[in-house]
């Protein structure tokens, strides 16, 4: 068993406690302890100079989707449903190849910018295109990140009133014969699992009212997590009223789909209502403050949410609505977006770190396991460069939070070195660059017919 140890590293562990000269010891894949001044002796240790960085737990991402690296830039000024209107035709001629390579891209980005748990949210499955599903998995073990893929789906297409095209959908059984399949196959609930299956259909503009309570049954027999997208936009608000005759937090209540193993992403258009419901069932949101900016979709309230106890983390969002966003950059915009809002109070540095940590874990169910940094926790740890131009800010908090994220010196995914000097070392960085490249040719000319 390797045993790590992290010294005169300003840490915030996220729980309470913030030693400016402290030290992490990691025996295996665990936090074995944490505490103020010098760190103890211990035979054989790799010892990790901290001066001038800052400890933080990785970061956790709710909400992402990874096959959309292939497709960036598309419909870069309209509203959601225009842009998923120009995207569906493109994301219908995906094949594993594809995602692969998208995977590769956006979980290496992910992990460059301190993340070391991720959610994807995968709902596209063209027939006969391979095992999207399985590419993405084989993608986040090279990388070497915690991965939580959630098995996404629609069913009802524009023949059913539904946003989607019908060559994007899949009908009722196959989903959840697929969504069985999968988490039978790969879901694991240990306590250091580096896999977990949640079951997502997609949106209430893409998903029948039979697909919503299946996936939900389905899920809690067998024990895992549910999510899906929710109040993203105004024109969703609209279409749940003329089809339903409720706000969409309603709709969610009348499918048995609050509970504290829900997760909805954006979550931008809440009624008060919404948030109490929230709140009393421990549902939480995954707040993706980028890509709501990037399609004009508006600013959650997040502060509101905070306030009344519902667990909220951060999500950059598929990388074709939240272009090249890195997740620590997100801590920094969550802050800006809720005081451009609310007022300078409304969302502090350490409370915007707490959403990318802890709160995404809470969000993941995994708060016991990550998402600070405590004696028995997974050793999940970011080690960023406060040194340099960063050495001039009173606080080196501020200085991750504030400006340009700080230079990453280690990332650590339960006890092993993922990120070394700001370099992914897992893959080649290069070629998890090249792969993302490679696969935005090859959906385009699979998109136009070619190959």
């Amino acid at each position: 068993m390797i045993t790590r140890i992290i010294e005169h590293a300003h840490v915030v562990t996220v729980s309470g406690e913030e030693y400016p000269d402290g030290h992490i010891v990691v025996e295996g894949d665990r936090i074995a302890a944490v505490g103020a001044g010098p760190a103890p002796a211990v035979e054989g240790a790799e010892r990790i100079d901290g001066t001038g960085r800052l400890a933080t737990p990785g970061l956790v991402n709710t909400h992402h989707h990874l096959y959309q690296w292939a497709t960036q830039g598309f419909a870069p000024d309209g509203t959601l449903f225009e842009w998923l209107v120009a995207s569906y035709p493109t994301w219908a001629k995906m094949d594993a190849e594809v995602v692969a390579g998208a995977a590769s891209a956006a979980l290496a980005w992910l992990a460059l910018s301190g993340c070391t748990t991720t959610t994807d949210h995968h709902y596209v499955f063209p027939s006969g295109r391979g095992d999207l599903f399985a590419a993405e998995i084989e993608a986040a073990a090279e990388v070497g990140v915690r991965f939580h893929p959630c098995r996404g789906s629609m069913d009802r297409g524009a023949s059913q009133g539904g946003l989607p095209p019908d060559e994007v959908v899949e009908d009722l059984d196959t989903i959840l014969a697929a969504t069985e399949a999968a988490i039978d196959r790969y879901h694991d609930a240990s306590f250091s699992s580096m896999l977990r299956v949640a079951v997502a259909p997609c949106s209430p503009f893409s998903v029948s009212r039979e697909l919503m309570t299946g996936s939900a049954a389905l899920a809690r027999a067998k024990g895992v997590r549910l999510h899906t997208h929710l109040a993203e936009t105004l024109d969703e608000e609209e279409q749940v009223a003329r089809e339903f005759g409720t706000t969409p937090g309603q709709y969610m209540e009348e499918l048995g789909w609050l509970g504290d193993d829900v997760w909805f992403a954006h979550a931008v258009h809440l009624h008060d209502a919404d948030i109490a419901r929230f709140a009393a069932t421990g549902t939480g949101v995954a707040h993706c403050p980028s890509s709501n900016a990037r399609l004009g979709a508006g600013i959650a309230r997040v502060s509101d949410l905070l306030r009344a106890g519902v667990p909220v983390g951060l999500g950059v969002d598929g990388a074709a609505s939240a272009e090249f966003v890195p997740l620590a950059g997100e801590v920094r915009q969550a802050m800006y977006m809720q005081r451009a809002r609310y007022g300078p109070g409304a969302l502090s540095a350490r409370a915007a770190l707490e959403l990318a940590t802890l709160g995404g874990a809470r969000c993941l169910g995994r708060e016991a396991e990550i998402g600070s940094l405590e004696p028995g926790k997974l050793a999940d740890i970011a080690l960023w460069r406060v040194d340099g131009f960063y050495e001039a800010a009173a606080d080196p908090v501020l200085a991750f939070a504030y400006g340009r994220t700080p230079p990453l010196d280690r990332l650590l995914v339960g006890g092993h070195v993922v990120v070394r000097d700001d370099e992914l070392v897992t893959l080649p960085q290069d070629e998890a660059g090249r792969r993302g490249a490679n696969a935005h040719r090859r959906l385009l000319k699979l998109a136009e017919g070619v190959g």
